[in-house]
């Protein structure tokens, strides 16, 4: 499986993210200049967390504009497997890959800790190798996380089991402080209505050795991989 790793002015987590699926998973894996207008080499692209173009306007509302966003556009489209990390679901949030919104956090403070979310649909290709309410520990890193959506979307999501993960505390359960940001429902991270765009803000690649504290965010990357040799 090969992985293409989207880099923008301002990214900061894609060397974390090509570390894990070269050395941790030992998949085949290349950065993605922003500039950059084919991706068709690649089965997977990872859109990596960071500050792109600073973050300036809105998270990731200039980097929709990037040439390589009309190839990631054309891609998902296409089926093919895109997943969206903090600033990257941000991102796929801007350009319509994704819908609703992400707003500052309520605390009006950047948060960067260990949270625990739970696992609503295993059968994504990003949660197939978890079972429904099983309970990941997964670090976030964010100042924008708190998603928003109106409610005739939220609904939707629902109803269609886009919701794949929500914040809960260590027993599973919604709500109160367990929620970090003031998502909507709790919502951690949506697929699109084919499953192939995934956009989540919890950050796997940081919870994907032992050495980091948890080892749960290798079962989304697991997942991936086991969906598409599975399709073959």
């Amino acid at each position: 499986m090969r992985f293409g790793v989207v880099v923008f002015p301002g990214s900061n987590c894609e060397m974390d993210c090509y570390y894990v699926i070269d050395k941790v998973l030992r998949e085949d894996v290349e950065y993605v200049w922003h500039q950059q207008t084919d991706v068709s080499a690649y089965d997977c692209l990872v859109l990596p967390g960071g500050f792109s173009y600073g973050d300036y306007l809105r998270c990731g509302a200039i980097a929709r504009f990037s040439p390589v966003m009309d190839a990631v556009a054309d891609f998902a489209r296409g089926g093919g497997l895109v997943i969206g990390i903090c600033n990257g679901f941000q991102i796929l949030l801007e350009a319509g890959l994704l819908p609703g919104a992400m707003l500052r956090n309520t605390s009006l403070s950047f948060i960067c800790r260990f949270v625990n979310v739970r696992v609503e649909n295993a059968d994504s290709p990003w949660t197939n190798a978890v079972r429904a309410g099983q309970v990941l520990r997964i670090p976030i890193a964010h100042g924008e996380g708190n998603y928003s959506a109106d409610a005739e979307t939220h609904a939707r999501l629902v109803e269609k089991g886009q919701v794949i993960l929500r914040y809960c505390d260590e027993a599973g359960e919604t709500g109160g402080p367990s929620n970090p940001n003031g998502s909507i429902d709790d919502i951690a991270g949506i697929c699109n209505e084919g499953f192939n765009v995934f956009g989540l803000m919890p950050h796997p690649e940081r919870a994907s050795e032992a050495i980091l504290g948890s080892t749960d965010g290798l079962l989304i990357w697991e997942s991936v991989m086991a969906h598409y040799r599975g399709r073959g």
